[in-house]
């Protein structure tokens, strides 16, 4: 007898994107009509726009990290690994598990949401001295190291030592940088008064970046209002800086000023995934170039999204315009790429992606914030109201809303215990131990071991 397999679906990446696919995969599918695997190192989804927030400890690690095994009703089967290289040709994903094990994974039908990790540049010392703000992992240790450097000046006896670890630098104006700048200094401002022999004159933070503007695609007056807040606070912003090179106890800036610092935090914006790299296909500016219906030209069964696919913007209404690496974005291209996939299943036409930006929120903690909803600014309580109402309306279980609003509500009336973890007590971790980007593999060392070559290391 002839054995009729199930068409084999695997979704690459855990993140809005993919999961929005896996879930309405999950829906839409008739139990036997496919087998759906994801591939995902962790086994939940983060909702990244939060980090801060879990950086500065307004919320737990686990209130943001969505469980992906909570439910018995899905039947996706999880890979845990990650993905370090795809075949398109032979139809094989090499997958790194979480045992170091490479194993293949053949396929009839993929979707590429691998996300993006932090973008770097040729600066010395930078990998090795700044922390990235990208995974739970990274907000969680960077709480610990912030709150020690309390510890360890309030420690010392020695005023220069004292007044290094009490500055602090995060490089990257956008949404992660500000708000990260934002909400740690809320943290440290809180907590010194904990600490009768630290004078609070002695914290100083600084915001810096590269471009004219904070936060441009808010708009001049939103952006200045952000810019207002911030140095209200006494955050020192500074536009047209970069970092010219990155020591363990110093930092010096572009334009010559050499900071005393023990922290460096990096949010320069983001590249695709280093797997997109390993494909050979067609890039937009380090982004896989696909149709308006998430296709890969030219590639069978191939479809790609989120922060690693250049996905045409239709709403734009001009040629070339591509969206945005936004959660938005990705979690909407998930639900229109599965639906894709299934009318390619069944022989239908694929439709195209098409959404109009809803708008932007950024949160600056306690009272502050700016919110642009459909073109409208707002500051201050209504945009702090329009920003927590939509991260919480987007948070995709019930069990996590709860603990975001429990942890928004204690944080408000109670405060912050300023207790660390103790991660610092493991061996100091930066930004180059976080994301494991030299990982992946060459093109040929991808395609030897899908004819069955030697194993790459």
């Amino acid at each position: 007898m002839d054995t009729v397999t199930r068409p084999r679906i695997l979704v690459v990446g855990a993140g809005f994107a993919g999961v929005e696919c896996v879930r309405r995969l999950e829906r839409k599918l008739a139990p036997d009509e496919a087998d759906v695997t994801l591939v995902t190192p962790v086994s939940y989804q983060l909702y990244l726009p939060l980090l801060p927030q879990v950086a500065s400890g307004v919320l737990t690690p686990q209130s943001i990290a969505l469980s992906l095994r909570r439910s018995r009703r899905y039947r996706t089967r999880i890979l845990p690994g990650g993905a370090i290289g795809v075949d398109l040709k032979a139809k094989v994903c090499v997958v790194r598990t979480i045992t170091d094990k490479i194993v293949n994974e053949p396929y009839d039908y993929i979707v590429l949401a691998p996300g993006s990790v932090t973008r770097t540049f040729d600066i010395p010392g930078l990998t090795e001295h700044a922390f990235g703000m990208k995974t739970l992992a990274e907000a969680a240790y960077i709480r610990d190291h912030v709150i020690s450097q309390l510890d360890l000046a309030d420690a010392s006896d020695d005023p220069a030592e004292r007044a290094a670890r009490l500055q602090f630098v995060v490089v990257g104006g956008g949404y992660a940088g500000t708000e990260t700048a934002a909400c740690l200094q809320r943290l440290t401002h809180a907590a010194v008064r904990r600490y009768p022999r630290l004078d609070p004159g002695l914290i100083r933070w600084h915001l810096i970046d590269i471009a004219p503007k904070l936060m441009p695609e808010l708009g001049e007056k939103l952006g200045r209002s952000a810019q207002e807040i911030l140095r209200r606070r006494g955050i020192d912003v500074s536009l047209g800086v970069s970092i010219e090179k990155a020591g363990a106890e110093e930092v010096t800036f572009t334009d010559g000023r050499v900071v005393p610092t023990h922290t460096l935090i990096w949010t320069a914006g983001v590249v695709a995934s280093p797997l997109i790299a390993t494909l050979g296909a067609e890039t937009v500016r380090g982004r896989l170039a696909v149709d308006p219906e998430l296709t890969v030209p030219g590639q069978d069964g191939v479809f790609a999204l989120g922060d690693s696919a250049a996905v045409p913007d239709l709403a734009k209404g001009h040629e070339g315009a591509v969206c945005p690496p936004t959660a938005q974005h990705a979690s909407r291209q998930g639900k229109r790429v599965a639906e894709n996939v299934i009318a390619t299943l069944r022989g239908e036409p694929l439709q195209p992606y098409h959404h109009k930006d809803l708008g932007l929120v950024v949160d600056l903690g306690g009272k502050d914030a700016v919110s642009k909803p459909l073109g409208i600014e707002l500051r201050g309580m209504p945009a702090q109201a329009v920003a927590r109402g939509y991260h919480w309306s987007a948070l995709r279980t019930g069990v996590a809303k709860a603990r975001v609003m429990t942890n928004w509500t204690l944080n408000a009336l109670a405060g912050d215990d300023f207790v660390r973890t103790g991660f610092q007590a493991r061996k100091p971790a930066r930004l180059k131990d976080f994301e494991f980007t030299d990982s992946y593999l060459t093109p040929e060392q991808v395609r030897a071991r899908a004819e069955g070559g030697v194993n790459s290391p």
